[in-house]
């Protein structure tokens, strides 16, 4: 997309005010010798409001020229975010006034430099300094007044506050960004914090329990209506396959740098073997129960990146007791043996004869029963330091998943766990948690992003509300637009539960799995989220301010560069 500048061209008269140190010198020599007066203003002028408009007014008609020196922006320390407009469009709003003759960028964080090359006639400052003993102006001054001139104060009839306006600005365009706002401020939300979490992911044995899907994306060209009855016709022009279900959970604790061994349920064939061979690729051990069901797969039609129709090429698992057994099983005896060979980590506390994370994953395809899910999470619980789960479709098992140190439904899958469909989501979950004998949840909304519970230690007495009983943290959607919705909760998954594995904080863990999932959505199909992409995220976050992209301050910085040359 060009930028907004692009093929722009500043008029001639507001041009030619912007100028560099020689012409500014040049000009003030001119002056001295035809006996006329400069005068010079100096602040950040981030956004030119009413107050400013008085003050240079007032400032043009105690002499015969006007020059507005700007702080550049790399000098500015207003706080993160600021300044809101480059200094090439701060020089250009000011160069439009007629009060405002001369227009210079400053890149010192004071005018003193300036004041004692240029040695004004009248320098004008704004009515609060005229008490001010900041030692910045008291230094300005005596260089004006060294140099024959004189300080003089504004009225300040009309007294505006360019922060205080930017801060409200930034409160006032909507809730969400308001709350990204406060959470970048939370200590252990900053980036050194979240990336120290990332880096502890590296080398983790995670094992992940559940269905493998196959996910197939069938991009098709327009569609039209059928001549023989009024149904729609569509030509497929491109499959794309992807590896789904506990299958993708996997990939992502890969690339964060985890050391992921599957446990799923595979027939024999080509299908199955390349799968093995996929992952294996990636560093990911599988190890599977032998099944006759072939891999089951999901097909969604595309035009564009619409999704019009989803085919379930499903036919479900039936696991009777000896193969629900057998799978218990391998996923004890792959938690129990994941430690075996590590050294003793003290920093995370990890413990021979256990996986640093355990992740169930049930898809309601038929891998568990609620007698089995539940049976797993009660064995393989002594062999994981951290045991998380997620279901999908109808006919999974929330309930079933018992003793778990995160849950990560989403809003309808939850009310759908506790069959309460009409209470204020606090009660729900807490319902979730007490019967589940859980300690957290991350509860995903769509749209609205998530919010993470976690049960308080001490019971709260009959009569108490709900606050009391559940903590509770909210992190907006990190993108505004969701391209593809398919496997964010799985990326959420794995990123959340690594990081609980980490020694991260429930906040810590529920804004890293918002940011997996703010990668996933922005991708068609099932990708895997890597650690850069975390980190990408992460500072998007941190400089989610009100500014110019830096594509429209270059523009802009060019064009001024042209215009000072020439």
């Amino acid at each position: 997309m060009s930028s907004p500048f692009e093929g722009h061209q500043l008029p001639p008269q507001v041009a030619r005010k912007i100028v560099g140190l020689d012409a500014l010198l040049a000009a003030r020599e001119k002056l001295r010798a035809t006996g006329r007066r400069l005068v010079q203003c100096h602040g950040c002028f981030d956004i030119v409001h009413p107050g400013h408009i008085r003050h240079l007014r007032q400032a043009r008609a105690l002499g015969d020229v006007l020059l507005v020196s700007i702080t550049g922006d790399p000098a500015i320390r207003k706080g993160t975010g600021r300044p809101l407009i480059p200094e090439e469009l701060r020089a250009e709003n000011l160069a439009a006034l007629d009060c405002v003759d001369l227009v210079y960028i400053d890149a010192n964080a004071t005018a003193l430099d300036l004041l004692q090359s240029l040695q004004p006639d009248v320098y004008v400052k704004g009515k609060e300094y005229e008490n001010n003993a900041d030692p910045r102006f008291m230094a300005e001054r005596r260089a004006v007044e060294q140099g024959g001139g004189r300080v003089v104060f504004s009225s300040g009839d009309v007294v505006f506050s360019s922060t205080t306006l930017i801060s409200a600005l930034e409160q006032s365009v909507d809730p969400y960004h308001q709350r990204l706002v406060q959470l970048s401020r939370e200590p252990g939300l900053a980036g050194p914090e979240l990336y120290r979490v990332l880096s502890s992911v590296r080398g983790q044995r995670v094992i992940i329990v559940g269905e493998v899907i196959r996910d197939t994306y069938i991009l098709c060209d327009r569609p039209e209506v059928a001549g023989e009855s009024p149904m729609m016709t569509l030509r497929p022009l491109e499959a794309r396959h992807y590896d789904g279900g506990a299958a993708i959970v996997a990939r992502h604790a890969a690339a964060l740098g985890a050391k992921p061994l599957l446990i799923t349920a595979l027939p024999e064939g080509d299908e199955a073997a390349l799968l093995r061979e996929r992952l294996e690729r990636e560093g990911i051990e599988v190890r599977a129960v032998r099944v006759s069901t072939p891999i089951p797969e999901k097909q969604r039609f595309l035009v564009g990146a619409q999704k019009v129709m989803k085919l379930d090429l499903v036919e479900p698992l039936v696991l009777d007791r000896a193969q629900q057994d057998e799978l218990a099983r391998l996923a004890c005896e792959a938690a129990a043996e994941s430690r075996a060979s590590d050294p003793l980590d003290s920093t995370t506390r990890r413990i021979a004869g256990q996986a640093d994370a355990t992740i169930i994953t049930d898809f309601g395809l038929g891998l568990f029963s609620p007698r089995s899910l539940s049976h797993l999470c009660q064995n393989i619980r002594s062999f994981t330091r951290v045991l998380a789960g997620d279901v999908s479709g109808k006919r999974s098992n929330l309930a079933s998943m018992r003793g778990m140190d995160l849950l990560c439904p989403s809003e309808p899958e939850l009310r759908e766990g506790v069959h309460l469909h009409s209470e204020g989501l606090p009660l729900v979950a807490w319902r979730l948690l007490e019967a589940t004998e859980s300690k957290n949840a991350i509860v995903t909304l769509g749209g609205d992003g998530l919010l993470a519970f976690s049960r308080l230690p001490e019971a709260p007495a009959a009569d108490e509300a709900w606050p009391s009983r559940l903590a509770s943290e909210h992190v907006p959607a990190l993108v505004p637009i969701a391209l593809d919705p398919l496997g964010c909760g799985d990326s959420l998954l794995a990123a959340a539960t690594l990081a609980l594995a980490a020694g991260a904080t429930l906040q810590q863990a529920a804004f890293l799995g918002a940011c997996a999932a703010a990668v996933q959505v922005q991708r068609l199909g099932n990708m895997p989220v890597t650690g850069p992409d975390l980190r990408h995220m992460i500072a998007r976050v941190h400089t989610s301010h009100l500014t110019y992209s830096p594509a429209q301050a270059n523009e802009a910085r060019r064009e001024r560069t042209q215009l000072v040359a020439g």
